[in-house]
């Protein structure tokens, strides 16, 4: 935290625009040393960048950030610069030879911003899920995350325990004068089970990363894989008349929509198979529909899992199967068939307004609501603030207050090296 790092931050050259960012306790003197002083901070300013020797490696924006009000809590400098791949060499070669400067690791960026408080690792969390966001439906999750909505909610939480348990110690200091049931009063914890069980009740923020599993299956040569490169768009899966051609499981992400799913394609299922590998293959079939989110069943509507999507296939051969008829051939059906793959995914993902909990947000928090129900029953006051410690413990390592080294290293060394 002592070093001074810079980076660039925006994508390789050449680009229209290349910003090179420094952070720690020698930026203010990097920028002066490459463009002659120090400009107002927090104001873009038009000079000159030139090396030791006064030669001139290139004319753009300065701006300067004075910590601690800055990104990452720190001094901090930005150069907006033309994105030539020869003008950004040149800048990082001369910060290079300056004295106290160092390039920036993976994440090092967000990593101070969270050292020097000003983020929350969910916060943190939030910008790494934006960064790899691809559907419309990922972003506005990350953007929930990164604008803190998590961490204000713990806050509250934080602010309620922290009174009830205030109560709870000045009930056990003068627990001569104070009835035991009058030390324990848990409404406001009962309340704070409800809204912590509401929130994990959630969609998982997995379903908007992996995408909504949505897989194909009915029997052998019913047109699962003709469905399946129709849907992804290109030729993913092999096609003949051969009933039995597709042995394995076939997947390929794919958004409709904005909506991420994850397709699958999969072995046609019979009573016999034909031989191991079609058993192996029918095997699998029945452990992606055991997974799946959606089915699309291209069969009997007799045999089909409850709540798939009965599709009547090959409708340009004049099908008589129960379902929405559809043609890969002629387009038939498939637009509406679309937008029922839409309406079924949207109503397992988290909606747009609300909070998508990833796995170790829900971990964490099914260890406070655990803590919260024991002290609910805890008949002791003693006990009952142990709970009531335990949960908020627990609420420190939500927001990375506590006890999350190991996974902050492994978090911030997914981040790009100018974040």
């Amino acid at each position: 935290m002592t070093d001074t790092i810079f980076a660039l931050s925006t994508g390789l050259p050449p680009a229209g625009i290349a910003v090179v960012r420094i952070s720690g306790p020698e930026a203010g003197a990097a920028l002066a040393a490459l463009s002659g002083k120090l400009p107002p901070p927090r104001h873009a300013s038009y000079c000159r960048f030139r090396d030791s020797g006064g030669a001139v490696l290139d004319e753009g924006l300065a701006l300067w950030f004075p910590g601690p009000a800055s990104a990452t809590g720190e001094d901090s400098a930005e150069l907006h610069l033309h994105g030539g791949r020869a003008v950004v060499a040149a800048i990082l070669a001369e910060l290079c030879r300056i004295d106290g400067l160092r390039p920036a690791l993976a994440g090092e960026f967000t990593r101070r911003a969270f050292e020097n408080g000003r983020i929350d690792l969910a916060q943190a969390e939030g910008l790494s899920d934006l960064l790899a966001a691809e559907t419309e439906s990922q972003r506005a999750a990350a953007m929930l995350l990164a604008e803190g909505t998590l961490g204000h909610m713990v806050a509250g939480w934080q602010a309620q325990l922290l009174r009830v348990s205030a109560q709870v110690e000045t009930g056990l200091d003068f627990s001569d004068e104070v009835e035991p049931d009058e030390i324990i009063t848990d409404n406001e914890v009962s309340g704070l089970c409800r809204e912590i069980d509401t929130l994990l009740a959630n969609p998982p923020a997995e379903r908007l990363r992996d995408g909504v599993r949505t897989v194909i299956a009915g029997p052998a040569n019913a047109g699962k894989s003709s469905l399946f490169n129709a849907l992804v768009g290109r030729d993913a899966a092999i096609v003949t008349e051969i009933a039995g051609t597709t042995r394995d499981r076939i997947e390929a992400p794919i958004a409709l929509d904005g909506v991420p799913l994850l397709l699958i394609d999969t072995a046609g299922l019979r009573a016999v198979p034909t031989d191991r590998v079609e058993a192996i293959g029918i095997e699998r079939t029945t452990a992606a529909l055991e997974e799946a989110d959606i089915v699309l069943w291209l069969g009997k509507a007799i045999e089909s899992p409850n709540g798939a999507i009965l599709i009547a296939p090959k409708a340009d051969l004049g099908t008589t199967s129960q379902g929405l008829p559809i043609s890969t051939v002629t387009g038939e059906g498939m637009a509406e068939l679309r937008d029922r793959i839409v309406s079924a995914a949207k109503a397992r993902l988290p909606r747009p307004d609300s909070l998508a909990l990833n796995a170790r947000h829900r971990t964490i928090l099914a260890e406070v609501l655990r803590e919260l129900e024991q002290a609910g029953v805890a008949t002791d006051g003693l006990i009952y603030a142990e709970h009531l410690r335990r949960a908020r413990k627990a609420l420190d390592a939500l927001t990375g207050r506590a006890g999350v080294e190991d996974m902050l290293d492994a978090l911030f060394g997914t981040f790009c090296i100018g974040k």
